[in-house]
């Protein structure tokens, strides 16, 4: 276990921290954007790649240290890719989790479920402590629902029915890290950020 080199998670968003200090439990220490009082830029990035980079630089700028930065979103075929980079600041600046769930099925209200397709996408940005940069894309397809259901999760994991049926927010954390966007994009991303510690005294 490589527990000498810390990690930081260029993010203020409680429930995305949970997931990825789980992904990487065992690679290395792990401390929160906010621990470190780091200062989020603003997301200007026209990609969830671009906004992902941004908030590594910006947190590897801070503090010199190895800094993983994600941004992720919905991506709804209906609604042309909407709300996309904007998934977060939906429905406003101060929008909660509910008010970007209402907006989207009144989005979605006259649309048949079979039109209703969409998938989450998530870029995972690496900056290493002395500047190298990774960029690890993942996805996970499914639709949207026509109301919530679950208890689990974040963000529109209550709308999200997976191809099995269920939905993102009915699954555990651990059952959710292997099909999710965000699982997807860090298990890409952790044998590289593995090496590069490995190969660092």
């Amino acid at each position: 276990m490589i527990t000498n080199h810390i990690v930081v998670l260029a993010s203020s968003n409680k429930g995305k921290i949970a997931e990825l200090q789980r992904l990487l439990e065992g690679v290395a220490q792990v401390k929160s954007a906010s621990e470190l009082s780091i200062v989020m830029p603003e997301e200007t990035g026209l990609t969830f790649a671009e906004n992902a980079m941004l908030k590594a630089e910006a947190g590897h700028e801070q503090t010199g240290l190895t800094v993983i930065g994600d941004d992720s979103g919905l991506v709804v075929d209906a609604l042309d890719g909407a709300p996309g980079i904007y998934s977060a600041r939906y429905a406003g600046e101060d929008a909660t989790d509910a008010d970007n769930n209402a907006k989207l099925l009144t989005a979605l209200a006259n649309i048949p479920a079979a039109e209703r397709t969409a998938h989450f996408h998530s870029a995972i940005a690496i900056v290493t402590a002395n500047g190298e940069q990774m960029i690890f894309e993942g996805r996970c397809d499914g639709a949207i629902a026509y109301e919530p259901r679950g208890d689990h999760g974040f963000g529109y994991d209550p709308l999200f029915v997976l191809p099995d049926g269920k939905r993102m927010a009915e699954l555990d954390s651990d059952t959710k890290n292997t099909v999710s966007h965000r699982g997807s994009a860090m298990r890409q991303a952790i044998p590289a950020l593995r090496a590069w510690l490995e190969s660092m005294p």
